[in-house]
């Protein structure tokens, strides 16, 4: 008799791997300690926990703890809430109907799409006007992805939905593009730069005249800072005289000029600076001229002029400028420049 063929066992899949306090704060926008306290006064920690074994969360805890979150968010009380989130769970494993999950986030939710559980997080604390979780958030992203990376997948993306849900709100959210703005202008202000080189000419950044949006080139600032290059930050807003007065005077090796919107580009303030010229007859320099910002138009550019297109296309365009010259006389050396 013929033996029956028999049938390989098959593979059984993985359980998602449970996540530490700490990652799940991250995720939730809200710190380890507002976890532990929630646990401590609601019961809504792990639901197995093994002795001696640090905390580890699983998706249905979290799922417990997005629901929480959400209804916090919308004024309910963290009690009540937690009843809510512990209910439906229980609800959940006794196979009853439980009424459709909301957008996450609620109502408020910021539109991000596919981003890190960091940027979620962020957002989350931002729409909560949540200030101590917001800049702990954004140190921990600065520390564990480094500055650009940070900006580029954390804080950048959640800007931007600051910025659409903002768009599509009438004048609600205003305050949370502001809470965030001011706690990531505050972090980046932390950051501290390295040393500078010895008559290394600057990099001058500055925001075209009227522009208020400046956070963009102030983490192009502080990524410089970091890599030791000399760079001179004027902000906001910067009169175009007074952007000419600091060209002539620091002979810098570029310029990056930050517009956020049509209404303030200036192509013919980015003609008047590419020209400026300085040093002693016959050994005259011109400086590099970037352009930054969303507000430029294609047909902007002028001569001896460059487009910046991101933070970390951006670094490698100015690291990446010839080593300047300087200038020099009978008076001795002038100020060091990109020459053109």
């Amino acid at each position: 008799m013929d033996r029956v063929p028999q049938t390989p066992p098959q593979p059984q899949p993985r359980p998602p791997a449970a996540l530490s306090t700490g990652a799940v704060a991250r995720r939730l926008g809200v710190s380890p300690t507002t976890l532990r306290s929630w646990e401590r006064r609601y019961a809504i920690g792990p639901a197995r926990r093994e002795a001696g074994r640090h905390r580890r969360w699983t998706p249905p805890d979290i799922a417990r703890l997005e629901l929480m979150c959400r209804l916090t968010a919308e004024g309910v009380p963290p009690a009540e809430a937690a009843r809510a989130a512990l209910g439906v769970a229980a609800a959940e494993r006794r196979g009853e109907a439980v009424a459709p999950a909301r957008t996450p986030g609620g109502a408020g939710a910021l539109p991000l799409g596919a981003v890190r559980p960091e940027c979620r997080g962020l957002s989350r604390a931002a729409v909560r006007l949540d200030a101590p979780t917001v800049a702990e958030l954004l140190e921990a992203a600065l520390a564990e992805h480094g500055l650009v990376t940070a900006w580029e997948e954390v804080i950048a993306p959640t800007l931007h939905a600051v910025g659409r849900k903002w768009a599509t709100a009438g004048e609600r959210y205003v305050e949370v593009e502001h809470l965030l703005s001011w706690q990531i202008s505050s972090a980046l202000h932390r950051i501290r730069p390295a040393p500078e080189p010895p008559r290394t000419p600057p990099v001058l950044l500055a925001c075209v005249p009227g522009e208020q949006h400046s956070l963009p080139i102030e983490a192009l600032t502080a990524v410089l800072g970091q890599r030791g290059l000399p760079v001179r930050m004027f902000g906001a807003a910067l009169p175009a005289e007074a952007l000419h007065d600091a060209v002539r005077r620091t002979g810098p090796r570029a310029v990056v000029l930050w517009a956020q919107s049509r209404t303030t580009a200036d192509p013919s303030l980015a003609r008047s600076v590419a020209g400026i010229e300085w040093g002693l007859r016959g050994a005259r320099s011109r400086t590099a001229l970037l352009l930054a910002g969303p507000g430029w138009s294609p047909d902007a550019q002028a001569p001896r002029t460059e487009r910046l297109y991101g933070l970390r296309s951006g670094l490698a365009v100015i690291e990446s400028l010839a080593p300047p010259r300087a200038a020099t006389g009978a008076a001795g050396a002038g100020p060091f420049a990109y020459g053109s």
